[in-house]
């Protein structure tokens, strides 16, 4: 089996996390192996905000939350979620882990409430 094949349940479950949020955002992208989600909010360049995607690469998945910039998104994150951490919004799998999964689950519920009180997001 190839390497993408062997990510495809890094990149089911991740994406199970992003999608209660599609009533309220717009889908840009759901394809195998890529799926991306929009707020309804224009930014300052007049395109939508991005919230969040996933995104299976060559040799992990990327999961990536744009609210996650917001510095209380991050307070109290574990080091174990933070060493997954690439760059300020994204972070990478090479395996399913419950744990990490459950903790990011929180993660992006918190930024997505960050932003409903912003009025980003319904």
């Amino acid at each position: 089996m190839d390497a993408k094949n062997d990510l495809k349940p890094v990149f089911t479950a991740l994406r199970s996390i992003l999608t209660e949020y599609e009533p309220n955002l717009d889908i840009v992208a759901d394809k195998p192996g890529y799926y991306y989600l929009n707020t309804r909010t224009l930014g300052p360049n007049k395109h939508p905000i991005s919230f969040g995607g996933v995104r299976i690469g060559k040799a992990y998945v990327s999961y990536y939350l744009m609210c996650a910039y917001a510095g209380n998104v991050q307070l109290g994150m574990s080091p174990a979620l933070k060493r997954r951490m690439q760059g300020k919004a994204c972070f990478n799998f090479k395996s399913v882990d419950p744990e990490l999964f459950q903790e990011l689950r929180a993660v992006t519920r918190t930024g997505y409430e960050a932003w409903k009180k912003l009025g980003w997001v319904d």
